[in-house]
């Protein structure tokens, strides 16, 4: 009988594992509900480790909805492990869901969350061990639709043939419109199979469908057209924008897990969308306009959260936190609120042009007074222009002069690596930066004991951003530029031992950047490796480069293409792209002019704050930014409660600050290769 638990069959085997509680599920404020009364069942999945996936809040959010629809059933699958990888398939057991422990295979829909490119090779491992077909034309009409949501998946061409349907942008309102189409195409005995599901979900503009459309290509290797074989699709499928966030307070009982895992706190996204315009920022451009929750909201989301999990720590998470028209009000109410409690808050990282003591010392007050993180993301002013990062020099060294005057005596500072237009000496000029800051921490707290750790990160280009048409730069390139950087602070021993310098070699960029650009004929590269045995390529003990290069060479060179024709080579402007035929609300040729600007070094100010420079989004959404301020506080406590919160928020821009006084405090958006990337990038994709 299907939606059997299988617990009797693995728990022998989880002995034989590591970390064998990262299997068992029962965390709390999980759901089990009986297969037998549900209409639709729903598996979610996330394609990385127990560890990373269970914190990330898209997939926390879909879950907590659908398990409120009285006839649906969600539940959570990640990625195994190869050692248990291996007992599953020596013992003949499916992929398996940590709720009840019920095979993939069993389920309607299978609904897997992307934060990043390389977690595709661990979505192949996942439908194997769930016997399902890896391939879309071969799956029978019992297999579970799958269906692919998230950041990565907005160029969802290289896993075309992987999944049966893709949901861009938000996903709250997405999967319980998919769920109706599939509840009513159930109970009508499923005609016309699955081929009629995907077209009632496409003609419903819920999901985009890779195998409705075809694909053409040049003698030269760029794509020909891209275009619709069915008369009954939408030619242009388009992101789903999920407005007044107020009446969305989800999670409301965020997961508390057993194991331990890379973000133990409770979490609440402040606001989604960011226009702050950094060229490099797939996130901040694909999740436009911004949306804020008003004050109370917010208070009432933290005190829900919190009494439903007891975690002692409180992240406010959005692209750029610092952004909320109201979180000053924000941070002194949560910290006065829970003053005696020692519940602390935190934002994830800070810019450098918006840092606030005042704030600061909030978000510090309850909680251990920890290392400030700022992301001037390039090394010279000259380069900060090309990406609208709009911050100098002078901007840094005040800024981390006043943190160490203020009691700070730690400050990590993230940068990357070949970003459009940079040269050997932009690179160095992080060395003096760096020199600068060390100086400036010593002067102002009066001793010497001060540190500064360099992060350094690969720029991928990526799709849907004005530099979409960039060539990358080589792994070669990248690996010189940091070992110069490397040997010029070793060198100084003025500071030498007070920088901390972490970064990554540029191979798995180039690999990242493969799958971020690439078209359809990169899925024969991505199977070739799996079946080579590659698994968790996020993970630097688990990547390689040379499988990934050898079967790039195998799959695609035969086809007049090569791994280097997918990511250093220019784009041409009019050069159809793979993820062309995909609305994200952008207008193409503002992103082109976009980049245009970032060659000649021209900055764009906050669309919040200034008049439109029309890229598009609001009008072809049927969006507009919504922001305050609403002038309310957080008290008293309003109750969350699936209707939405107490108040009408104002989101009219009406009283939004003039364009020549922006606001005083922002964040970092996409922060890559850090941390609390999949966290704050998260949002609610399907």
């Amino acid at each position: 009988m299907s939606g059997q638990s299988l617990f009797a069959r693995l728990e022998p085997l989880l002995p034989r594992v590591r970390r064998p509680v990262q299997y068992v599920g029962g965390e709390g404020n999980s759901i089990v509900k009986p297969w037998e009364t549900a209409a639709v069942r729903w598996c979610l999945m996330y394609p990385d480790a127990y560890e990373v996936g269970l914190p990330n809040q898209g997939l926390q959010i879909l879950y907590e909805i659908l398990n409120e629809q009285p006839d649906v059933l969600a539940e959570r699958t990640y990625s195994v492990w190869p050692d248990l990888e291996a007992l599953l398939r020596e013992h003949d057991l499916p992929q398996f869901t940590v709720d009840a422990h019920r095979a993939v295979g069993d389920f309607d829909l299978l609904g897997v969350s992307f934060s990043t490119e390389l977690g595709y090779t661990n979505l192949l491992t996942a439908l194997d061990l769930a016997g399902i077909p890896l391939h879309t034309a071969e799956r029978r009409e019992h297999d579970p639709v799958v269906v692919a949501g998230g950041h990565a998946a907005f160029n969802p061409e290289p896993i075309a043939r992987f999944v049966d349907a893709v949901v861009l942008g938000d996903g709250e309102q997405a999967v319980l419109g998919i769920t109706d189409v599939v509840r009513v195409w159930k109970a009508a005995g499923s005609p016309g199979g699955r081929t009629e599901l995907l077209a009632r979900l496409s003609r419903r503009r819920l999901v985009y469908v890779p195998a409705f459309f075809d694909v053409t290509y040049r003698p030269d290797g760029r794509i020909e057209a891209v275009r619709p074989n069915r008369d009954d699709i939408p030619a242009r499928p388009s992101k789903h924008t999920l407005s007044d966030l107020d009446s969305w307070p989800y999670p409301k009982a965020p997961l508390v897990p057993l194991a331990e895992t890379v973000h133990e706190r409770m979490s609440v996204e402040i606001f989604r969308g960011c226009t702050r315009g950094c060229r490099f920022c797939q996130a901040g451009m694909i999740t436009r306009p911004v949306r804020e929750r008003n004050i109370e909201t917010v208070g009432a989301m933290v005190d829900a959260g919190l009494r439903a999990t007891g975690f002692n720590e409180v992240g406010l998470l959005s692209l750029s936190s610092a952004d909320h028209s109201e979180i000053g009000r924000i941070a002194t109410g949560l910290a006065d609120r829970y003053a005696e409690s020692k519940v602390s808050l935190s934002l994830p990282s800070t810019r450098v042009d918006a840092f606030n003591v005042t704030l600061a010392n909030e978000f510090s007050r309850n909680g251990r007074r920890s290392g400030l993180t700022f992301a001037p993301e390039g090394g010279s002013e000259r380069l900060r222009k090309v990406i609208n990062k709009m911050v100098s020099a002078e901007d840094l060294v005040r800024t981390v002069s006043t943190a160490y005057e203020h009691g700070w005596r730690q400050v990590k500072l993230y940068f990357m690596c070949g970003l459009p237009t940079e040269t050997d000496e932009d690179v160095l000029e992080i060395a003096d930066l760096v020199r600068a800051v060390i100086r400036a921490g010593r002067a102002a707290s009066g001793h010497r004991d001060i540190r500064a750790t360099v992060s350094i990160g690969g720029f991928v280009p990526k799709a849907h951003t004005p530099f979409q048409w960039v060539g990358q730069a080589s792994h070669e390139v990248t690996d010189a530029r940091l070992k110069l950087l490397r040997d010029r602070v070793r060198a100084d021993r003025e500071i030498a031992k007070a920088v901390g310098f972490r970064y990554h070699d540029g191979r798995p960029g180039i690999i990242e950047g493969l799958l971020a650009r690439g078209d359809r004929r990169v899925g024969a590269v991505i199977e070739r490796v799996w079946r080579e045995g590659g698994r968790f390529d996020g993970w630097n003990e688990h990547f390689s480069f040379d499988r990934w290069a050898s079967a790039g060479a195998a799959e695609l060179e035969p086809l007049g293409v090569s791994v280097d024709w997918y990511t250093t080579r220019e784009r041409e402007e009019r050069e159809i792209l793979p993820w062309d035929h995909l609305d994200a609300g952008l207008d193409r040729d503002w992103l082109w002019a976009d980049w245009q600007e970032a060659l000649r070094g021209t900055e764009l100010d906050d669309c919040r704050w200034t008049p439109c420079y029309d890229c598009g989004v609001c009008p072809t959404m049927g969006t507009d930014t919504q922001i305050g301020p609403t002038g309310r506080t957080l008290l008293p406590i309003a109750g969350v409660s699936a209707g939405g919160m107490a108040g009408d928020p104002d989101t009219s821009a009406a009283d939004a600050p003039p364009a020549d006084a922006p606001p005083a405090e922002a964040v970092s958006p996409a922060m890559a290769a850090t941390g609390d990337e999949a966290v704050v990038r998260s949002g609610a994709s399907a």
